[in-house]
Formats: C-alpha cells, sequence, structure tokens
C-alpha cells in the first residue's frame, strides 16, 4: 500500500493535537512528518521534506493559508492542499478555487468527515501513482516519445555531424523552434542500479523521459530525446545568465521525480553558446558534469560551469579511450585510482616490442595532450614546465619503467593543481556570500535567490557548497547573524525592540519576536533584562 506524507498547519495547538489523535493516519495511509503553527514555518518544513499532502488554517500569523498555498502551488505543484476553514471565511476560501484546492473542511472539525476527505484522497494520489507506473502507459510513452527523424536530428545535433545549412534546412522541414538565442544540453541520467523493485529499470527510463518533458516544457524551450539509456534535453535560453535558474529547476526537478518514482535522476547541464553549431560541445560538458556525481552526489543537477570554471574539455580523439579515462581520473579520482589508470594506460600506449620511431611518437602525443589538459586546466606553462625535462630527448631515453614514474607523477601534480583550485573556488563562494550577509543583514528583502544572483550560481550548487563549508543552511546562517547583531543592539544601545527588528531585517516586530525567542527561548526585552541584572 502506498503511505503518503503530511504535514498540518493551524495555530491552534489544541486543534492540531485533537487532529493527530482522532485520525487513524496509519490506517488511512498517511504519515504525519509534523505540524507548524504559522505559514513562515510551515514553509520551511515543506521546503525541506516537500510533503505529499499540506492541510492548513486559513487564519493565522505572519502568512495565512492561501498565502503559504500560493507559495507551495509555484514551486511543489504536485503538492495536495485541504484547507480547514470557518463558516465566515467560506466564501473568501472558494475565492481561492484557481489556486486547485483539493477540498474545504469546516470547522469546528469532524473526525468522520476528515477521515472520509482523506479516504478519497488517497483514492485519487493512488490513481495517480498507478498511473504514472503502469508498465502498459510507459510503453505507450515510449514508443509514442519522439517521431524517428526529429529524434536523429537531436542526435546529429548532439554529435556535431552537421553543417549549418543542413541544421537550417532540418529545422524548417521538421517545424522546429527555437526561440532563444543560446543554446545547451541537458544529459538526464537514471540510475540503472538504484530502481525500485516493482519497475523494469527501462520503463523507469521511458517514464522519467515523459515527466523530464513535462516538466521543464513549462518554463522552458526544451527539445527532450532518447539518446545511449539517457534522456537528453537541448535547450535554448534568451540570456546566458538564465543557466542558473534552469539549474535550479533541474535540481527540483531530480527531487521531485525520487520522491514521485523513486528514481535516482541527476542532471549535467552543459556550457551555454550563442551558435546552435556548438550543441556537441556543449553535450561533452554536460557528460563531463555527470562524472562529478561522485564528488557532489546525486539526485540533483550539476553545472558543468559552476563545478569545473578552470576545467574545459581536452579533445581527444575516439582511440585514446584510456588517455581520456586517464585524465577523467586526475580530475576525479584519488592516488590509487591514478595510479592504477597510469599503469593501465602505459601497458596499451607502450610495449618493448614497438618500434623507436614508434616510441618517440607516442612520448610526443603523450607530452602534447598533457600540456593541452594542463593549459585548458588553468596550469600555467611554467608550472607544467617544471614537471617535464628540458627536451624530449631526455624523455625519449628514459626506460619504460622510469617513464610509467614520471607520469604517474605529472599526473598526480595536475589532480593536485585542480583540486586546489576547487576547493579554493567554493571557499571563495563562501566568503563572498558571508560578506554579503555583513553588507546587507539588515536588508529586509535579502534571500537565498537574491544572493546567488549576485554570486552568478544557481541556487543548487550554493546550497551544497555553503552547508559543506559551515554546516549551515544560507538562511540559517542569516538568521544566526541577524540574532547574533540583535543581541548585541538589545545590550549596547536603549532602542525599543522594533526599532532593533528593523536594524536587522524584520519589518514585523511580532516575527521578530518569535525568531528571537525560537533562537535564544527568552523575549528581546527580557534578553535585555537579563542581561543588565548580571551586570549589576
Amino acid at each position: 500500500m502506498n503511505k503518503y506524507t503530511l504535514l498540518l498547519v493551524d495555530d491552534e495547538e489544541e486543534v492540531v493535537q485533537i487532529i493527530l489523535k482522532k485520525i487513524n493516519w496509519e490506517g488511512l495511509g498517511f504519515s504525519v512528518i509534523g505540524h507548524a503553527d504559522n505559514g513562515v514555518k510551515a514553509l520551511e518544513i515543506v521546503e525541506e521534506y516537500q510533503p505529499d499532502v499540506v492541510i492548513t488554517d486559513i487564519k493565522m500569523p505572519y502568512m495565512d493559508g492561501i498565502e503559504l498555498c500560493k507559495h507551495i502551488r509555484e514551486e511543489y505543484p504536485a503538492t495536495k492542499m485541504v484547507f480547514f476553514t470557518g463558516f465566515d471565511e467560506f466564501e473568501y476560501a472558494k475565492e481561492a478555487v484557481h489556486l486547485e484546492i483539493e477540498e474545504y473542511i469546516l470547522k469546528p472539525l469532524n473526525a468522520i468527515e476528515l477521515t472520509n476527505v482523506l479516504t478519497d484522497l488517497k483514492i485519487k494520489m493512488d490513481r495517480e501513482v498507478h498511473d504514472r507506473k503502469s508498465a502498459e502507459i510507459l510503453r505507450a510513452h515510449y514508443m509514442e516519445s519522439l517521431p524517428f527523424l526529429k529524434a536523429n536530428f537531436y542526435t546529429s545535433l548532439v554529435e556535431g555531424k552537421l553543417s549549418e545549412e543542413e541544421i537550417s534546412r532540418h529545422l524548417a522541414d521538421y517545424g522546429i523552434v527555437f526561440k532563444g538565442a543560446y543554446f545547451g544540453c541537458l544529459l538526464i541520467h537514471t540510475s540503472s542500479t538504484q530502481v525500485p523493485a516493482d519497475i523494469d529499470p527501462q520503463l523507469l527510463r521511458t517514464s522519467v523521459y515523459k515527466q523530464a518533458k513535462e516538466y521543464l516544457s513549462e518554463r522552458w524551450t526544451v527539445k527532450c530525446f532518447s539518446y545511449m539509456e539517457n534522456t537528453v534535453a537541448i535547450v535554448s535560453l534568451e540570456s546566458e545568465e538564465a543557466v542558473s535558474e534552469l539549474t535550479d529547476d533541474c535540481d527540483k526537478f531530480c527531487r521531485y521525480i525520487r520522491r514521485v518514482l523513486g528514481a535516482v535522476v541527476t542532471i549535467g547541464v552543459g556550457q551555454i553558446y550563442d551558435n546552435i553549431m556548438k550543441l556537441s560541445d556543449s553535450y561533452l560538458g554536460a557528460r563531463e558534469a555527470i562524472s562529478y556525481r561522485a564528488l557532489y552526489g546525486v539526485s540533483r543537477s550539476i553545472n558543468i560551469k559552476e563545478i569545473a570554471p578552470q576545467e574545459k574539455n581536452v579533445s581527444i580523439s575516439a582511440n585514446d579511450t584510456e588517455l581520456a579515462q586517464l585524465f577523467k581520473m586526475v580530475r576525479l579520482g584519488d592516488e590509487e585510482e591514478i595510479g592504477d589508470m597510469t599503469r593501465q594506460y602505459f601497458r596499451h600506449a607502450f610495449s618493448a616490442e614497438t618500434s623507436l620511431r614508434s616510441h618517440h611518437i607516442a612520448v610526443m602525443e603523450l607530452v602534447s595532450a598533457l600540456y593541452r589538459f594542463a593549459v585548458n586546466n588553468d596550469i600555467s606553462e611554467d608550472e607544467f614546465a617544471k614537471m617535464t625535462p628540458d627536451s624530449y630527448s631526455k624523455l625519449f631515453d628514459m626506460e619504460l619503467g622510469a617513464l610509467e614514474n614520471w607520469l604517474r607523477s605529472i599526473c598526480l601534480f595536475l589532480h593536485e593543481k585542480i583540486v586546489n583550485a576547487r576547493h579554493t573556488s567554493t571557499r571563495t563562494i563562501v566568503e563572498n556570500a558571508r560578506e554579503y550577509i555583513r553588507n546587507n543583514y539588515w536588508q529586509e528583502g535579502i534571500s537565498l535567490d537574491e544572493v546567488c544572483r549576485t554570486l552568478g550560481v544557481s541556487n543548487s550548487y550554493f546550497s551544497t557548497v555553503f552547508k559543506r563549508e559551515t554546516g549551515r543552511s544560507f538562511i540559517g546562517y542569516l538568521t544566526d547573524y541577524r540574532m547574533e547583531k540583535a543581541a548585541r543592539f538589545l545590550v549596547e544601545t536603549n532602542e525599543k525592540s522594533y526599532v532593533i527588528g528593523k536594524k536587522v531585517g524584520f519589518a514585523d516586530p511580532n516575527y521578530f519576536s518569535y525568531v528571537f525567542k525560537r533562537q535564544f527561548g527568552i523575549s528581546p526585552s527580557k534578553y535585555r533584562t537579563e542581561y543588565e541584572k548580571r551586570e549589576r
């Protein structure tokens, strides 16, 4: 039996406790993840846990149920909403029908009525889940997903096989329109090892394809197609800056699809270009971004420009598979993996039986590839030169064992440089965010979206690196900083609490007092009084 998560929102604690005790939640197929006494706190819980159902009162402090519903509808449209409402609020509540409320329940609450509403809601949600998971429906979606000609065209685009003239002709012939002037690729990877027991992996990938197409098409111009057991989306944007918002939407989709289908999906976001001919480069960047899930985790989006601004793709021929794998290990592996990959590459590229001329050519090609890799990762020529002999002749004269040791040492050197650059970039972003808070904490409108726009990164990437470096979310860090400032103002000045609240970014004095008490356990006025007593 499917079980769904549910959040209760009501500022009357007595009402909440009655509901919790009188309803057989387990028997109805629901699990109550918590309850909140106002819309602001409820929104925080929704953002963290994304419950399937939210049952909320309308009249509440700080944020009422209507406003809460608007926020949830914008960010989490799949969440079901049920309103508690008094008789005098019923007409007002019905005006919110455009918010697609599942049901209205009049107060005082009746356990039988609420049970009936939840039973009907459970049946409806079960039907929706069944439709998404139905093998016959998935097969139909799979057969009807993309016409052959369009799929072949999109595949040729990302493989870089078409001329500009051919692209223009196919766009016209197939009636394909890209609205934006910038182009990029998304690679949507569905794990084949982490699959729910009751779903075939192929059918799951098909369902992810359908859901991705519907989800991303609501805001973006995307063309989705299946390619090498993944979903690829070609996206056109109005500006390069829009890629941060796109990355955040992809991140939300990954979490949504894991909750709805149980699929583990990671989305790689490639570089954005102003030329459709560069889509093949963007695809390579998206594929490279997927490789970084070992560092940044799955069920999220990874923007190659954000995580590896210095790590550009190096052109490698199809015959140099081992060298491509070696460079991948230099970026993502550890010392042992780099050593293993070095040995594997060396066995294929060099052998004692090869001719002297072939050996010399292989050495020159290796040094050239290493040099290009270093330059494309912003490692200076001088630094690279320190790790290489003065001339090719010294490398030509090395025994195979010595040459392999040299290759291993230079790969470890390049790995260290790339890792340090990555950590420096992360620390810079976090320090810039801290400085932004120090300079702007007093502004009421400061938010995660605003700081990410200022720093030019997506919310998903910023939230990951900020929490990794500080141990706290951005909003939590901002709140802590504001409360520390407020506490200092309380003991160092004689200003009223509401004045201090405004000075630290809270326009509503009641909400300031609420947050302060939640932080310190006492009201602002009592905090000041107790401090003065200690100082006497």
